[in-house]
């Protein structure tokens, strides 16, 4: 037997291996506070089975720097707003968290539940 079948072979060793549903949610959790820039603790995660893949809903704050904005309502420096910047993120967390636990997943929801302001840094 060459050194490729012998790796193949123990690669189709008999058992299983089990992800928990408190480990996928640790890893939703880690994974939107990177993307979305908050805390761990203020994310909370629910998994759903949707046909056979995972559905993952966030409820979490965005960080938010504040700006003034124009008269007519419009973003001066062209900053995506809260809504915008939700709904561009759900495809990063997706991509994250499929590659690192291999799971399906059929859709991210977030529920934004705040704003928290950052604080301007100053400079010097």
């Amino acid at each position: 037997m060459s050194t490729a079948e012998s790796d193949a072979a123990e690669r189709r060793l008999a058992g299983h291996t089990r992800v928990s549903t408190q480990a996928l949610i640790g890893c939703a959790r880690a994974v939107a506070s990177e993307v979305f820039s908050v805390p761990a603790s203020s994310v909370r995660v629910a998994l759903n089975d949707e046909y056979g893949s995972l559905a993952l809903s966030l409820s979490l704050p965005l960080p938010l720097t504040l700006r003034p904005h124009a008269a007519d309502g419009a973003h001066p420096d062209g900053r995506p707003t809260v809504w915008e910047r939700a709904r561009d993120s759900r495809a990063a967390v997706r991509e994250r968290f499929v590659r690192l636990t291999g799971a399906s997943v059929s859709r991210v929801d977030v529920r934004v539940t705040g704003i928290a302001p950052r604080p301007r840094r100053s400079i010097g």
